[in-house]
């Protein structure tokens, strides 16, 4: 097979990120992407398309461990195929295992379904057969584990309760926003799942794992000295976010301000934020069904934004609100165009900002 890039469209479950824990062994440029259900899909196949189109190289869009609508198959095989008569050069493959995309397996050759094995068999299975697949030792018997417990064969007990402490490290990583840190949370969970997969052979493997977790997300986030995972991970996330300034700076009445989405712990995330980068005098961090939290460090008053964006309050350096109308998103890029929406209609309107001490 011809190399290209791999553009990795996968569930955000064990299983789907097992798949991207597959194919890291293959010599690919893999771009990989996760998505939930629903409009979350449609999303990232729209991120996906648009990366493809802004990039003058062969690629393939590889979706796993999520079936697609027949609207949403329909949609996709024509815009990879208006791509192709752009001599754009795309290969499509869907590899899922969920029998409710029956009827788009039934009438696209790309859609591939197997509803006997899990995602993560069904990807390593076709990578030995159609990828240059680089297999460590303990791949196979990883691959079973994830079989096991995703299709709930309990019969194969140490393989399932392996699997059971191996969800754990998909559902209990929340330390990363996985919109506003895309690729690094990515690298987060197969990392960790890269690390489960070397004592899977071990004795007792299940509580071996379940002992260690909590020492490998530290490791993950561990720099210069030893801390709190708490404080290990709000110090790599206020880096992160210092990395994303130039995208996600706002501007309102003339006060320099950082819009987050979905990031959460304002009070020690934005704080720490601000610390560290002077040069802001305000953060908002926007949640997923449009609530407001923002923090200022004596330089403007957070709660007089707060009440001419959305009739909310606070004190001068905290304060919060709900936006009215706020449509989730699972792109940032949506996010900002609505908040700086809000900053053009408000900032006609509102008198001076100014900080001012409490009483």
């Amino acid at each position: 097979m011809k190399i290209k890039t791999i553009h990795h469209l996968s569930h955000t479950d064990l299983d789907g990120y097992s798949c991207q824990l597959v194919m890291k062994y293959t010599p690919y440029d893999l771009r990989n992407y996760n998505a939930n259900y629903g409009a979350e899909v449609k999303q990232k196949l729209d991120m996906i398309l648009e990366n493809i189109k802004n990039e003058n190289i062969p690629a393939t869009i590889l979706i796993s461990d999520l079936n697609l609508t027949s609207d949403e198959s329909r949609w996709l095989n024509k815009e990879v195929n208006l791509l192709n008569e752009k001599n754009k050069d795309i290969t499509l493959t869907l590899l899922d295992h969920h029998g409710s995309g029956e009827d788009s397996a039934n009438k696209y050759k790309w859609y591939f379904l197997d509803t006997e094995r899990c995602a993560t068999k069904i990807v390593y299975d076709y990578a030995k057969e159609n990828f240059e697949l680089n297999e460590p030792e303990w791949m196979n018997q990883y691959v079973n584990v994830i079989n096991a417990v995703d299709l709930w064969k309990m019969e194969e007990k140490d393989n399932f309760e392996y699997g059971k402490v191996c969800m754990r490290l998909v559902t209990e990583t929340r330390e990363l926003n996985k919109i506003m840190f895309a690729d690094v949370d990515n690298n987060y969970k197969i990392s960790l799942l890269l690390e489960a997969a070397k004592y899977v052979n071990e004795p007792n493997a299940n509580i071996l794992l379940d002992s260690k977790i909590h020492s490998l997300k530290k490791d993950f986030f561990m720099r210069d000295k030893d801390d709190t995972l708490d404080n290990l991970a709000t110090a790599f996330v206020v880096d992160e976010l210092g990395k994303q300034k130039d995208e996600k700076t706002i501007y309102y009445k003339g006060y320099r301000g950082f819009l987050s989405y979905g990031v959460g712990n304002t009070s020690i995330v934005g704080n720490g934020f601000l610390m560290a980068y002077p040069e802001y005098d305000f953060i908002v961090d926007v949640s997923y069904r449009g609530t407001m939290s923002l923090r200022a460090n004596n330089k403007v008053s957070v709660s007089q934004i707060s009440k001419e964006w959305a009739g909310g309050g606070g004190h001068p350096n905290a304060a919060g609100g709900r936006i009215i109308g706020f449509k989730e998103q699972y792109r940032y890029d949506k996010v900002k165009i609505q908040i700086q929406k809000i900053i053009d209609e408000k900032e006609s309107r509102a008198g001076d900002l100014e900080y001012k001490k409490e009483d």
